[in-house]
């Protein structure tokens, strides 16, 4: 294998096909099953947008009836499940606690549907997924701080029970209208990391409790679904250092010094616009009023937007917007990045059906830098 061949990062490397989405950088467009992404958003819930693309099209009245229903119906976790929570040290990250509940779960499933990577199998262990992440994801937060369970409440929809869980409180219109439109903007993106260590190990015909659990691992990380936690903790540190005044020098002392700033620039997009982050760019000023804070963040927000596209010639990506949302929401930071990955588990699913339909196993090969050559001793070194 030549050094012509390789490409770090897998950079610009086309590992399968897909029917599930794809992005247009050109056209800087989303495409979701055929629909732009931000229309989808505009016009219809996650839960509509869940069934797009985990079926293939949208759901006329009856099936998206039982799709609701099935949610529903999923999230109620078996009870050994909040008391795994409630076992683990206090200083788990909620993520590594969502990991490991979903691979909890898949002994709740039995051997032989476990094995089952049929569509249908498929599709009806990812609703439940689906239905039980927010449930795992809230209660391992509020678990690991000592906070009281909240089960889910069957009378309320899908983003709006996610938000009761995280908070203990039912949301008012506003919020659910702006949550619900982050998870459909998280919901689906082609082949970002996670997605692609879910189809991997799904490659190896494992199950899709395993192939979701790896995509947990791979969301967790700083340069993945970590960014907005790291995005937050930026606009708060310039608040806290002296406000909105504060921001443009401090983004001039970070690129002088060559430190990332977290929320900018995309592998896909690089000197495009992410469409995601102007669609939600829109709501910051909406929720800004809702924390004494909140305008001095929105003034951070814009102003390190300008200097990075004026230095950098970069633009947001979708972490940098939703950060700042979740903040006005009164999301806690720990719970971003797995309010990311229980939205995207709709868009994982979709990716290991299609694998498990029509599958390759992913074995890639390497540039090999090391010697050659060598002849080991004519005895064992150690006593074994």
């Amino acid at each position: 294998m030549t050094a012509q061949s390789f490409s770090p990062g897998l950079d610009g490397v086309v590992a399968t096909d897909s029917t599930v989405s794809w992005l247009d950088e050109e056209n800087e467009q989303i495409v979701i099953r055929g629909y732009d992404l931000i229309e989808l958003a505009r016009n219809l819930n996650y839960v509509d947008v869940a069934y797009l693309v985990m079926y293939g099209d949208l759901p006329d009245a009856e099936s998206a009836d039982s799709f609701c229903a099935a949610l529903k119906t999923g999230a109620d976790v078996p009870g050994d499940v909040y008391r795994l929570l409630e076992s683990m040290p206090k200083d788990t990250s909620v993520m590594d606690a969502l990991r490991t509940g979903v691979s909890y779960l898949a002994g709740h499933v039995g051997p032989g549907l476990l094995a089952d990577t049929s569509r249908e199998a498929n599709s009806a262990k990812g609703t439940s997924l689906l239905a039980q992440g927010p449930v795992i994801a809230a209660n391992a937060y509020r678990a690991l701080h000592d906070l009281p369970i909240v089960e889910p409440d069957p009378g309320l929809g899908y983003a709006e029970n996610f938000l009761y869980m995280l908070s203990g409180e039912r949301p008012d219109a506003e919020a659910l209208e702006v949550f619900d439109r982050i998870l459909i903007c998280y919901i689906e993106h082609e082949m970002p990391n996670s997605t692609f260590v879910a189809r991997v190990i799904a490659s190896t015909l494992s199950d899709i409790y395993g192939a979701i659990a790896g995509g947990v691992a791979s969301l967790k990380g700083p340069l993945h679904g970590g960014a907005n936690e790291a995005a937050i903790a930026m606009m708060l540190e310039i608040q806290e250092q002296g406000g909105p005044s504060r921001a443009e020098p401090y983004v001039m002392e970070k690129l002088a010094n060559r430190e990332r700033i977290m929320g900018f620039g995309h592998r896909v997009y690089m000197r495009k616009h992410d469409p995601r982050a102007l669609f939600l760019a829109d709501y910051i000023d909406r929720l800004a009023p809702r924390i004494p804070e909140g305008r001095d963040l929105a003034q951070i927000y814009r102003t390190v937007e300008h200097v990075m596209e004026r230095e950098k010639g970069l633009f947001p990506n979708t972490d940098y917007p939703i950060a700042l949302l979740f903040y006005l929401l009164g999301i806690p930071v720990p719970l971003y990045t797995p309010v990311f990955l229980c939205s995207r588990i709709a868009g994982l699913v979709a990716h290991v059906v299609e694998q498990h339909e029509d599958n390759r196993l992913f074995r890639p090969r390497l540039v090999y830098e090391g010697a050659t050559g060598l002849t080991p001793p004519d005895a064992p070194i150690s006593a074994g």
